[in-house]
């Protein structure tokens, strides 16, 4: 048999394998995606057999960590032909691609069916945040919530459902929403509500958000209003002193208006109002124990029950100090004992009083201190018009700045006392009612116009001083004893003040004559025109006694001498 080949045979042997090749190869295309079988686990690399004429591999690093460690020899795999055969004859694949192209058709397949995605928000950016949904997603600034969230970066990390309402594969495009789904869920949750609301109705509902007049609760999908007024049958300072956003209440429908759609809420009607009894309960003149809730600058509010506040006031916390705030008395928390003054049940008010549960030292003072009397105590404070002067009982007495001095002009109290320093004085009155005790400093010693002064000053005489202030109408002198006396501009033989400082300097001693002393207005008037004036007469007549003396002396030497020359000539 001859050996040589047919070459009609050759050609159609080859023809036959090309399309058995191309038949068994098909399904092999680049860009597709086909199951392989894991066949080898190398270090840097796994080897995967798709059942093509050589098997392919994919670098370790396209497989998660998590991956790894329960992968096997015959595991199956989904992987992505990327080239069926490279430039060494390598079949090329890929697990990443794989991985990403089955996420894609199935985030086609959830934005077909409408259904939730799971995503974890990983930044925020421009207009929005970026979102993993297993590709990079975009997540509007406005689809993020129902309401605006002020604080962005709070979301980074959390992870959160959503609904595609845009994709786009060719370009990579995701686009997402939680607010589509938010308000889904609270479409339904508010047709459930509404068909079962009624007035009267125990609901629960989570505070959504809190205002000045009231919280609004989340009720499943629909808001109602508590109102302040109807949070506690008690005071209420702010409704965010009582509640936080996010709390759940259990609350009563008190109106409902299906038209408007506007639901007013009631907390405190869950319970029975205290103050229908609370006259009979709380008599005037009783004492309570409470607790304090809240401070105001005029008082403090004391919780006596859950639902009944009683104010005590400022003026109604001591007997002998003025309080200008209470928080020097009491703080928020603490418990007290008072008396009730006052109760009005239809104005919902109890006034109280902490100073009635203590004896009133005022009544102690009254009986222990009567008019007249000396006492010793410490300069409290000094002001423009008196001393203050704390006695042991705790009661203050006023010495003002005209019973300081009988003669001496005090300009300002700090001149005779200083705060801590330890005086004498006497009790002049004490108003009992308007809780107010006068003292006298100058009383201790007796009045120096009644006896001193009106026989050491008097009108003619003359005094001698120094000079302690020049004024527009004259000039006071410092007179011996503390008494002061002036010389008014038109006793001083000048008619304007710049000529009085020319004359008159202070400190410089001077004497005038004293013209008048007035003991009721305790005032003394003096002269230095009209001592000049007597001076001026008393040096005259002086001087004319002088004179006399000598034209006599002169006479007698001259009738002497006439004599003597008589005597001579006999």
């Amino acid at each position: 048999m001859s050996t040589m080949s047919n070459p009609i045979v050759e050609e159609f042997d080859q023809a036959t394998l090309a399309a058995l090749y191309e038949e068994t190869f098909r399904n092999f295309e680049e860009g597709t995606i086909t199951e392989g079988r894991v066949v080898a686990i190398q270090k840097d690399r796994v080897i995967v057999d798709i059942g093509y004429k050589s098997e392919g591999v994919i670098p370790m690093n396209q497989f998660l960590p998590d991956e790894l460690p329960t992968m096997a020899i015959g595991d199956k795999l989904q992987v992505y032909i990327e080239q069926r055969e490279d430039s060494d004859g390598n079949l090329v694949l890929s697990k990443e691609k794989a991985d990403k192209m089955k996420i894609w058709e199935e985030l086609e397949v959830s934005h077909t069916e409408e259904k939730e995605v799971q995503g974890k928000v990983v930044s925020r950016i421009k207009g929005g945040m970026m979102v993993d949904i297993g590709v990079k997603a975009f997540l509007p600034g406005s689809q993020i919530d129902l309401t605006p969230v002020r604080d962005l970066d709070s979301l980074v990390g959390k992870t959160f459902p959503f609904k595609i309402i845009k994709i786009n594969h060719r370009r990579g495009n995701v686009v997402i929403s939680r607010r589509a789904l938010l308000e889904e869920t609270r479409d339904k949750k508010r047709k459930t509500t509404l068909e079962t609301l009624a007035e009267g109705q125990l609901i629960e509902g989570a505070v959504k958000n809190i205002t000045d007049y009231g919280a609004f609760l989340d009720l499943g999908g629909i808001d109602g209003l508590l109102h302040i007024t109807d949070i506690s049958w008690g005071r209420v300072g702010h409704p965010s002193d009582m509640f936080s956003v996010g709390d759940r209440l259990a609350v009563l429908v008190l109106k409902y208006d299906k038209e408007s759609g506007r639901i007013s809420l009631g907390l405190k009607q869950k319970t029975a109002d205290p103050w229908m009894e609370i006259a009979a309960k709380y008599p005037e003149s009783s004492r309570v124990a409470g607790k304090v809730v809240s401070l105001t600058d005029y008082g403090a509010f004391v919780e006596l029950e859950p639902g009944v506040e009683g104010l005590v006031h400022v003026s109604e916390m001591s007997w002998t100090h003025e309080v200008r705030h209470p928080s020097r008395v009491v703080a928020v928390g603490d418990a007290i004992d008072a008396q009730v003054l006052h109760v009005d049940q239809q104005g919902r008010k109890i006034s109280l009083g902490m100073k009635q549960t203590a004896p009133n030292p005022w009544d102690i003072i009254q009986s222990r201190y009567p008019v007249g009397t000396r006492i010793e105590g410490k300069v409290k404070s000094v002001t423009d018009f008196g001393a203050f002067v704390g006695l042991d009982e705790g009661i203050d007495g006023l010495i003002h700045i005209s019973d300081m001095s009988w003669t001496k002009h005090i300009k300002h109290p700090s001149e005779l006392f200083k705060k801590a320093q330890r005086v004498e004085a006497v009790i002049l009155r004490i108003d009992k009612e308007k809780e107010r005790l006068s003292l006298g400093f100058k009383q201790l010693t007796s009045d120096p116009w009644e006896t001193e002064i009106p026989s050491r000053y008097q009108v003619g005489g003359t005094a001698t001083g120094t000079i302690a202030k020049i004024a527009d109408f004259g000039v006071f002198i410092e007179l011996e004893g503390d008494v002061e006396g002036l010389i008014h501009i038109s006793e001083t033989g000048q008619d304007s003040q710049g000529k009085l400082e020319e004359l008159f300097k202070i400190g410089e001693s001077i004497t005038a004559k004293v013209v008048k002393v007035d003991c009721e207005e305790r005032k003394i008037a003096l002269s230095v025109r009209e001592h000049s004036q007597e001076s001026d007469t008393k040096n005259l007549e002086t001087y004319n006694s002088g004179q006399v003396e000598f034209d006599q002396s002169l006479g007698r030497a001259a009738q002497d001498k006439e004599a003597a020359t008589e005597q001579g000539s006999e």
